[in-house]
């Protein structure tokens, strides 16, 4: 692609539009209305994340430049980040990004996803955008009328403004999903009837979760208990019909909501069921929009967008190419040489995106050619690029250490540090097992034909490679480990720097980086969603009691300590196969704080880490997560690999290629289980 930056660069809307070229027909103007108008406001509040890297910059050159600290800048910092992240909503909406669970989604016909989508859209999303407008008006005004500024008296003034983003931004969300509802209406109605075949079996799936319920419900003693058992199965239920999970997890927030409401007036009792105490009805759940404003005004969150934007713009940068063509020639006499190389990409990469899709497709499109046209067994090329995309969950700047640092009231800091040495444990265990195989199996690593002894030349082409690119995660974690940087200015500096870094290798112009501030955007956008369902989903949970009910169900099981933990990790482990990370981190994991902080393990914390039980236990959870992510047969790693390869590639030589990884990573689990100091000595070093 032209690098010149005088090309004309395209016009957002025309491109949206070529995206959904094919549906042209069906979409009508109404809707086609809607969507341009949702992209418009969009893609303009986009530029609000280089405005967010400018602040953190300038932010860090004030206090070390200049000696000033201008907390002005700090507030500045997180209006931004929920400025791009609310309207991002809408955006995600009319792009249909959000995440979803797609075992059966993929086999429906058109019409039957557009039958689940309307439905899904007017009993879960409806409900919550009337509550989040309704409430968030009211929040606003209150705000307005007391003319509400910061808590800090040199502070930004007219704090109310920043709130009234909740409410506008959930009137977009209305916006976009009645978009998508004239689409869905007119499409059904333009579609043969025989194209609405497959909803029986969701409706089978449905009624099969909602049979469990029933049954599970019948092991636990009062109404609350119950109801927390029939809202966790009916949430796990409605992700199987494909509609997305942020919404999902909202509506089902605010259906058992209702529910609950029901049961303490009396209007239930015809169930047999005894009357609850829960004190749900609409004005408690509004609450939820006191709990969206504290996640928009996170100054820990802020790292999110950023260090996706550093990801994204190396990616964009061409570095992974080049350290492929450079490493390629210095492993190129070595059996393995090439798989060893995209697992040496792989931890590189790891350290600069976070985001487990853009790894694995990235290593997909660089290697996979090359390893099929060497000769490498299928199974063995697959298992080796699903494996070490995975890496990026683990090895920090990770964004799932970012947002489970949040959601544990742990150090971003610690986390990172914490990660570190487990995070290259895998990885050398990847590069050991390929080593071996090299070795034992010649046949299923060939060496090229052409290939070459290295030489200096191969020497200096791979560290004028490597060293820009570790150059900058050094910059990037050796600021946060040496304490020069919190998290969130560190991410600033890598967003910064990826984008120097990417002018510096010509490739970077303004459409470049006009892609890479919409996929950022974007993928925020889709993080936070699932955030905003979540917090409605945990707000009903634990009115109802949830927490101390699943307290009271896993210390019940008499393991014991270290029998508890490993329980809890299997519980996440089995839940990975369903769920995202992201899920996973913000409904589970605050569940498990105080069970495993009064297990009364003893983790060293060389007597400087306040909590390293809590630390160790984060990082296990890391681990599990990111083998849940290989494990067949619905590892989320192997279908975003699976989209990439070429026909010839079968699912099951994915399946067969990853099992040695996933043994890997259960070795290396168990190797940090019982060796708590690789989690936990680095961060106490730091301090």
């Amino acid at each position: 692609m032209s690098n010149t930056t005088h090309q004309q660069p395209i016009d957002p809307v025309e491109a949206f539009e070529q995206v959904l070229e094919h549906e042209d027909s069906d979409r009508q103007p109404i809707a086609r209305g809607l969507d341009r108008f949702v992209i418009i406001v969009g893609q303009t509040v986009m530029w609000a994340n280089v405005a967010l890297i400018i602040a953190i910059i300038a932010q860090v050159a004030l206090r070390y430049l200049f000696d000033i600290n201008y907390p002005k800048l700090d507030e500045i910092q997180w209006h931004f980040y929920g400025l791009t992240t609310m309207v991002g909503l809408s955006y995600a909406m009319v792009k249909d990004s959000h995440v979803r669970v797609d075992i059966l989604h993929l086999s429906l016909h058109d019409s039957a996803k557009r039958v689940i989508e309307i439905i899904g859209i007017l009993a879960l999303l409806v409900p919550f955008i009337y509550l989040m407008v309704d409430q968030g008006y009211d929040y606003f005004a209150e705000s307005y009328r007391v003319n509400e500024r910061s808590d800090s008296p040199i502070g930004l003034p007219a704090r109310w403004a920043f709130k009234a983003i909740i409410p506008i931004s959930f009137v977009l969300l209305a916006i976009a999903a009645a978009a998508r509802l004239i689409h869905d209406v007119h499409a059904i109605y333009a579609a043969p009837r025989t194209e609405g075949r497959g909803l029986l079996t969701v409706l089978a799936v449905l009624a099969g979760f909602a049979l469990v319920a029933v049954l599970l419900a019948g092991l636990v003693e009062t109404t609350e208990e119950k109801l927390v058992v029939a809202m966790f199965l009916t949430f796990i239920g409605l992700l199987f019909t494909g509609f997305p999970v942020a919404w999902v997890l909202a509506g089902t927030g605010v259906l058992y909501c209702g529910i609950a409401y029901l049961f303490d007036n009396g209007l239930m009792n015809w169930t047999g069921l005894e009357e609850t105490l829960t004190g749900l009805d609409y004005l408690t759940l509004g609450a939820v929009v006191n709990r969206v404003y504290a996640v928009m005004s996170n100054a820990v969150l802020v790292a999110l967008p950023m260090f996706i934007f550093m990801g994204l713009m190396l990616d964009e940068s061409g570095v992974a190419q080049r350290l492929m063509n450079a490493m390629q020639r210095l492993f190129g006499t070595v059996r393995g040489g090439l798989a060893i190389t995209v697992t040496a990409i792989g931890i590189i990469l790891a350290a600069s995106t976070g985001i487990i899709g853009a790894s694995v497709v990235l290593l997909g499109v660089l290697s996979l050619p090359a390893m099929m046209q060497q000769g490498y067994a299928k199974p063995l090329a697959t298992g080796t690029i699903a494996a070490s995309g995975t890496l990026g969950i683990l090895i920090p700047p990770s964004i799932m250490l970012v947002i489970m640092a949040d959601q544990m009231a742990l150090s971003v800091g610690d986390l990172f540090m914490a990660a570190l040495f487990p995070g290259l444990l895998i990885g050398g265990l990847y590069l050991i097992y390929l080593l071996a195989v090299g070795m034992v199996s010649p046949a299923s690593a060939p060496v090229p034909d052409d290939a070459r002894a290295p030489d200096w030349a191969a020497v200096k082409d791979v560290m004028i490679a490597v060293l820009p690119p570790i150059a900058l995660i050094l910059a990037v974690l050796g600021s946060i480990f040496a304490g020069i940087t919190t998290p969130t200015e560190a991410s600033g500096v890598g967003a910064i720097g990826a984008t120097l870094l990417a002018l510096a290798y010509g490739k970077l112009n303004l459409e470049k980086l006009k892609n890479v501030c919409i996929s950022t955007f974007n993928t925020t956008a889709y993080i936070f969603a699932i955030f905003l369902g979540a917090t409605a989903f945990s707000y009903v949970l634990r009115e109802l009691g949830g927490d101390e009910l699943i307290e009271t169900m896993i210390g019940s099981t008499g393991f014991g300590p270290e029998g508890t933990v490993i329980f809890i990790l299997f519980i996440v482990f089995l839940l990975g196969f369903v769920l995202d990370w992201i899920e996973i981190t913000l409904i589970v994991l605050p569940l498990m704080r105080p069970i495993v902080a009064g297990l009364g393990l003893d983790v060293p914390g060389f007597e400087v880490l306040d909590e390293p039980t809590l630390v160790w236990f984060v990082i296990l959870v890391a681990v599990t997560l990111q083998t849940s992510f290989l494990t067949p047969p619905v590892g989320f790693a192997l279908f975003y690999l699976k989209g990439v390869c070429p026909p010839e590639v079968k699912l099951t030589d994915i399946y067969k290629g990853v099992i040695p990884f996933v043994i890997l990573q259960l070795i290396g689990l168990a190797i940090v289980f019982f060796l708590p100091e690789l989690a936990t000595w680095l961060p106490s070093v730091a301090f």
